[in-house]
């Protein structure tokens, strides 16, 4: 049999450099993946919320994913990934920037969920707050106490908020678009006391 030793080289050149291809699109495309995953990792670390020292879980708006219906806001959605290190019962705030501080303007009821746990209420006055840092003038912060709910384990959880207030972040801190006079700005889980 007589083989063409030019053909022969260029055939082997050919398998290696495919070979040589392959390899490198192969490396190209596993380093692209990790640091796609780590970047994902590392921002979904940026917005966890770990339990502070006290017991206390603070959930500021500005660190929720917000899901927003023009349409029917009555679906509104914030949701945290929170770390819980302590179980318990906590006492359920919200916090609401308002211009009326005797009617926060809330038509439909405020669902609050962890885990199988589910709170329903209608957000009233309790306190408010005349000098806060969260809202800026014309505006008073009011929180209501929704009521008090069970966490029975630990670890990393979804918090989720089902509210009307839960407006678009297209104006500043603390502050109302259009005709709406109040707006949902944080909840926080306090452990009760007995």
């Amino acid at each position: 049999m007589n083989v063409n030793p030019i053909k022969y080289l260029i055939k082997i050149m050919s398998n290696r450099s495919f070979l040589w291809a392959a390899v490198a699109g192969l490396c190209l495309l596993c380093s692209c993946g990790n640091a796609g995953n780590k970047v994902a990792e590392n921002r979904r670390d940026n917005n966890r919320i770990v339990q502070q020292a006290d017991g206390t879980i603070s959930l500021k708006l500005e660190k929720a994913d917000c899901y927003n219906d023009k349409v029917d806001p009555s679906g509104n959605t914030a949701e945290w990934d929170v770390v819980v290190s302590k179980s318990g019962r906590y006492d359920v705030w919200l916090s609401s920037a308002t211009k009326d501080t005797t009617d926060l303007k809330y038509k439909h009821p405020v669902l609050v969920s962890i885990q199988d746990n589910r709170l329903e209420g209608h957000p009233a006055n309790c306190k408010i707050i005349h000098n806060s840092t969260d809202v800026s003038y014309p505006y008073f912060r009011a929180d209501s106490f929704m009521g008090s709910m069970y966490i029975q384990d630990t670890g990393e959880f979804n918090i989720q908020v089902i509210c009307e207030k839960i407006l678009p972040d297209n104006n500043n801190q603390g502050t109302v678009a259009g005709e709406d006079l109040s707006k949902l700005i944080s909840v926080s889980f306090t452990p009760a006391t007995r």
